[in-house]
């Protein structure tokens, strides 16, 4: 027992220790990194999770999610411990990353929105070509692709493709019990790579539901039914999120190669979404009828995102190794 308790103050000593020696223009980088992943949040089928993994901050993520909701932060809750929790709790980076999240739905859900009703093409191309680089940024995070990487991936991109094409929930349950599970399955969906919450709420016939609950806060119309719509929401994603990021961060420490192989699965299985171009009923692929000047800006806003996603990726690999050198120098002079 005294072993299990010393190992989780190292693990905060750690976390309090790495903080330290972030800059303010590291958080500046989280910050932006939120702003990506909320930028992405707003368009329903494409996953914040998505932005998080290529960004290289998607294991910190869930690392520092599972710390807030360890037995030792709700001890320290409970104890209010507020000076140890401030100390030891990986805050700064959530409320970074948090803050650009917020900043990003703020500034862009409007513009978003315009561009689905009105130009969905231009906007789904600009994400497709974000994800498909995704796949070939992060396929070198697998240090060999050995037969069960494969497999794992083929799995990943298999259970991706059938979720976003699942028909809609017609008569989905009225009770608060289901609201919680959807705030549960939805938290879920929003953390895995690939697949959009907000997607989810969709297929379960519930985001109408959340969305006019918050709306109607809003304007003051019904708060009591409403508020306890929310709650019983909130509960369900705290439940969700606590049980879920403990799974992916034991899969992360006990396989991490199969697990990323079928984190990359879910995002090519995820391109059945974000493909531009769709049939009479709005579900089925379909390839533009003719070329025209809305084709070809579609195309070249597809090549834009891809190439935006490289250069993401080559400019992180450049800060993580300038960061190596910077700490091995810290280092020799101590």
């Amino acid at each position: 027992m005294n072993k299990i308790k010393k190992t989780a103050e190292r693990k905060f000593q750690m976390a309090e220790t790495e903080r330290k020696k972030r800059s303010i223009r590291e958080y500046g980088r989280i910050f932006l990194s939120g702003f990506i992943m909320g930028s992405a949040d707003v368009v329903p089928g494409v996953s914040g999770g998505t932005m998080a993994f290529i960004l290289g901050i998607y294991q910190e993520l869930i690392d520092s999610i599972r710390a807030f909701l360890s037995p030792e932060a709700f001890k320290m809750a409970f104890r209010f411990q507020v000076k140890k929790a401030y100390r030891t709790l990986p805050w700064p980076f959530l409320l970074s990353l948090g803050l650009g999240i917020l900043t990003a739905i703020v500034l862009l859900s409007s513009k978003i929105k315009w561009m689905l009703e009105n130009r969905p093409a231009l906007i789904w191309s600009f994400f497709f070509g974000l994800v498909l680089a995704s796949i070939f940024a992060v396929f070198h995070r697998v240090s060999k692709w050995s037969f069960d990487r494969i497999i794992g991936a083929l799995a990943g991109a298999a259970a991706a493709w059938i979720i976003v094409g699942l028909p809609l929930t017609q008569h989905p349950p009225e009770g608060l019990w289901y609201i919680a599970v959807c705030g549960a399955i939805a938290i879920c969906a929003m953390i895995l790579p690939g697949i959009s919450g907000s997607f989810i709420l969709v297929l379960m016939g519930k985001y109408e539901t959340v969305l006019g609950a918050v709306h109607s806060l809003k304007s003051g119309a019904d708060i009591g039914r409403n508020l306890l719509i929310l709650t019983v929401f909130m509960v369900g994603i705290v439940i969700g999120i606590g049980s879920f990021v403990r799974l992916l961060g034991w899969l992360f420490r006990k396989y991490h190669d199969v697990t990323v192989a079928v984190l990359i699965g879910f995002m090519a299985g995820s391109l059945r979404k974000v493909w531009p171009w769709k049939g009479p009923d709005g579900l089925e692929n379909v390839l533009p009828a003719q070329f025209s000047a809305n084709v070809a800006g579609a195309a070249v806003l597809g090549l834009l995102g891809f190439v935006l996603v490289l250069a993401i990726e080559f400019i992180a690999k450049r800060l993580e190794a300038r960061e190596q050198v910077l700490s091995r120098r810290a280092g020799e002079e101590s």
